[in-house]
């Protein structure tokens, strides 16, 4: 399995410490999913950013029908998370 050594809470610094707090606003912890982009925390804000905008932003389809889609593609995917 591949190993992604990622920066802890206590050991970010500049822009990453502020993208975890943020992290730790919006969910009260961080989650892999969030960690495991600590190395490039510009891509993480992208991605966080991009995750936004499809579960909260302006859409045809409700809050409710983009978690359900969230759950199955994670459940076809075999993911965890």
């Amino acid at each position: 399995m591949p190993w992604i050594k990622t920066v802890s809470l206590s050991e970010a610094t500049g822009f990453l410490k502020k993208e975890y707090d943020a992290a730790m606003k919006r969910a009260g912890r961080i989650w892999n999913i969030v960690s495991i982009m600590s190395p490039n925390p510009r891509a993480m804000k992208s991605s966080m950013d991009f995750y936004g905008a499809i579960m909260f932003g302006a859409s045809p389809l409700s809050r409710s029908q983009r978690e359900m889609l969230a759950v199955v593609t994670s459940a076809a995917n075999h993911c965890l998370y």
